[in-house]
């Protein structure tokens, strides 16, 4: 799905958002550069796969945080991780680099791609993630992000990160 479709999705399933259109963006420094609200919220995405190329993972955590791979390794019970390529991106969740999101996961089309939250957003209001596209940014409730992914039928767990 790209942006529109994201949207009308989201409209579709009664998902409320807030939305706001920027210039493109493809990294966090990127992003504190425009006026966003929320700066709480932020997100960071990244797609890891194994050393097999046989598991792929979505981790979202926030925007000011970095992820030891090797302990959400061994905390989690995957192999040994590194940054999925952007061949692997187009083709499991047909996105570009700097698009990255939980709602690429409408675009898994077997739905096997476990999506981890980190669980500083568990009581937060709100998360910002990119409907699909790096040049609009979204805040929707956490749970509802979740709720949307769990539909999917992607494996789902919000772990410390």
């Amino acid at each position: 799905m790209n942006k529109s479709e994201t949207l009308h999705y989201l409209d579709q399933h009664g998902i409320k958002y807030e939305i706001v259109v920027h210039q493109a963006v493809y990294n966090m420094a990127e992003m504190e550069k425009i006026a966003l609200p929320h700066p709480e919220a932020d997100a960071k995405n990244l797609f890891v796969r194994d050393d097999k190329k046989r598991n792929y993972y979505l981790l979202t955590i926030k925007g000011d945080k970095r992820v030891n791979l090797q302990q959400f390794r061994e905390e989690n019970g995957t192999r040994r991780l590194s940054f999925a390529s952007p061949q692997d991106l187009k083709e499991k969740m047909d996105l570009e680099p700097g698009s990255v999101t939980p709602l690429g996961l409408l675009n898994d089309p077997e739905h096997k791609i476990p999506f981890y939250l980190d669980s500083y957003f568990s009581d937060q209001p709100r998360i910002a993630v990119h409907p699909n596209d790096n040049t609009a940014t979204i805040w929707l409730k956490p749970q509802d992000l979740l709720k949307v992914i769990k539909d999917l039928g992607n494996p789902v767990r919000v772990v410390k990160m």
